[in-house]
């Protein structure tokens, strides 16, 4: 299937040339057809000669209805201009074109309506003076009388031809179908129908309405009113979604693959065609959508938009931003970063000036450059890479990260920094901790330290934290001193465990001990009580030669200790399976050794 859109004047026959075409209805209400005017959009189809179906979107022509106008052409890939032969070119003709153009839509037929009723030669020929040096210099004419029926078989001829120019969207791309519809039918429910741009859709789908992100479930689709298991873009197709109610939905949503799009707040743009000045709040147009957006100039051609709405774009997509107020669109755009870093004070010439160079188009190893480090799902959700795509040349791969090659060698050599001068502001803690390297070295996840370790030769990862390999802590005089008239006192009176207050008044604080135990030469039976390594085998071994079981009291006076000492030792040989509690709450020797 092909989708192409109506555009031109109000009351240039758009309509009636569509009937002419299809024999179908394309004005849906009847407030429409009473008043021969187009105010919504329309809808019908055809199969060409060659067998090619082709779908049509009738656009409305009037000023008054650009909005729905805009909705029509957004997600079409080709469009037909229609020019009446007996009024020629119009205002909103060049309206219709400058959407055209602004929107990147590059194929197309010159039509020229009603061609008995005035010189057909002559429109054509003031039509192509308007379009010359557009996207539409080049288009193929076609005059038609959809009253007499001259020229209809040439226009279908016209139609195969231009389909046939019409590439394919890439079978990678995500599925995005912009709704423009929305309704009930009585035993189905909900019923979306839009403009399928990208990707596929199939019965049983789970998507997202953006931007409420509300999954959606596929029951049932429709293309052209024939019911079908799976349809690919670019078609009109009807969606019947359960999960969702007609109040939860409007023109301009759309439904989205999960994961494959990132609903937009910000983006920097390249402004095509815009005027010196604009206003500073405008609508921008793309799909179906119109939003409100706040504009901030950056370059001559380069903006940031915030929008009042989220979106779900790609990088490259083309827009229209249109000025509510003048009624008239100003600029056109393509999407250059769908995740703008912050722009601080006085960096707006800094922005454009890297905005300037981008090419507007997925571009993964210029991403790479410009951002240093990506999460790789950011990357697919800005349509700049493809879920299962080799990571560029420039970039090395963690996880999900990918890291610039240059960045990741200044973090490896930060990493050896950064472990060095925590040694020497912390010698009692020599290893730094995962989450301090994290956050001096600036990186966005904590895991990629694991993999900075794991590259880095020299540097270790322990129970002491990260650190250079053979570092290990050293205690300060003070605290040498202090440890050995401990360790003294310990060799004489193995379980004489000096209290807290006496450790502090020998200068040894929680540090000091940590380090102590870490390196071997004390033993952490409880907070504040601490032994020689040997206590726990020297303990048991005495336990041994009591009659078992043996009570608290009993292993205390065999220990010579206290209960302040005699609890935690005892809980601890039972967490080691050296010694068990029995019911009676004495106790047994497990393993003496």
């Amino acid at each position: 299937m092909h989708v192409i859109a109506t555009a031109g004047h109000v009351d240039h026959g758009k309509s009636t040339l569509l009937r002419a075409l299809t024999g179908m209805e394309p004005d849906r209400w009847a407030e429409e057809r009473s008043r021969g005017m187009t105010i919504d959009l329309g809808y019908a189809w055809t199969i060409l000669p060659g067998g090619d179906t082709v779908a049509f979107v009738d656009v409305p022509g009037h000023h008054r209805f650009i909005t729905n106008m805009l909705a029509g052409l957004g997600p079409v890939p080709a469009a037909m201009l229609v020019v009446a032969a007996d009024e020629g070119w119009c205002r909103q003709t060049g309206e219709h074109l400058a959407a055209l153009q602004a929107l990147g839509v590059r194929r197309g037929l010159l039509v020229i309506s009603r061609a008995d009723l005035g010189d057909a030669d002559l429109a054509a020929e003031e039509a192509h003076d308007y379009l010359a040096g557009t996207v539409f210099e080049e288009v193929e004419t076609v005059a038609v009388s959809a009253l007499t029926g001259e020229g209809v078989t040439d226009l279908r001829a016209a139609l195969g031809r231009l389909v046939a120019e019409i590439p394919a969207p890439a079978p990678s791309l995500p599925a995005r179908l912009w709704v423009d519809r929305v309704f009930t039918i009585r035993g189905a429910g909900t019923i979306i129908t839009g403009t399928l741009g990208t990707g596929e859709i199939a019965t049983g789908d789970e998507l997202l309405l953006a931007p409420s992100r509300r999954p959606v479930r596929v029951r049932k689709l429709e293309c052209l009113k024939e019911a079908v298991d799976r349809t690919a873009a670019v078609a009109r197709v009807a969606v019947n979604v359960r999960g969702l109610t007609t109040r939860e939905i409007r023109r301009g949503d759309a439904l989205v693959a999960p994961s494959r799009w990132k609903p937009v707040t910000s983006m920097d743009v390249r402004l095509v065609s815009a005027a010196d000045r604009m206003a500073s709040v405008l609508i921008l147009h793309v799909g179906s959508a119109a939003v409100s957006v706040r504009v901030r100039r950056l370059g001559v051609d380069t903006a940031r938009l915030t929008l009042a709405a989220p979106l779900p774009l790609h990088v490259g997509e083309r827009a229209i931003l249109r000025d509510p107020g003048a009624q008239k669109i100003v600029a056109g755009l393509i999407v250059l970063d769908t995740a703008p870093p912050p722009i601080r004070r006085r960096a707006a010439a800094a922005r454009a000036t890297e905005l300037t160079g981008m090419p507007g188009e997925a571009d993964p190893a210029g991403e790479i450059t410009r951002r240093r480090v990506a999460d790789r799902n950011l990357l697919v959700a800005m349509g700049v890479m493809a879920p299962d795509a080799e990571p560029p040349g420039n970039a090395v791969a963690i996880g999900d990260w990918l890291v610039h090659q240059r960045q990741w060698d200044d973090w490896k050599a930060g990493l050896f920094s950064v472990a060095d001068q925590w040694a020497a502001d912390q010698p009692l803690v020599p290893g730094i901790p995962r989450e301090a390297v994290a956050k001096r070295l600036g990186l966005p996840d904590v895991r990629l330290v694991d993999a900075l370790v794991a590259h880095a030769d020299g540097i270790v990862s322990d129970g002491d934290g990260i650190h250079r390999a053979g570092v290990s802590a050293t205690l300060p005089p003070e605290a040498e001193k202090a440890l050995a008239v401990i360790s003294e006192r310990l060799t004489a009176e193995p379980f004489a465990a000096p209290g807290g207050q006496e450790l502090m008044d020998l200068g040894l604080g929680r540090r000091a001990l940590a380090a102590a135990v870490r390196s071997g030469r004390l033993l952490r039976v409880a907070d504040g009580v601490y032994l020689l390594p040997d206590a726990a085998d020297l303990a048991v071994r005495r336990l041994a030669t009591l009659p078992q079981p043996f009570t608290l009291s009993d292993g205390r006076r065999a220990l010579g200790t206290t209960r302040r000492v005699a609890v935690p030792l005892f809980e601890m040989l039972d967490r080691a399976g050296r010694t068990r509690r029995i019911d009676t709450g004495e106790r047994i020797v497990i393993h003496a050794r």
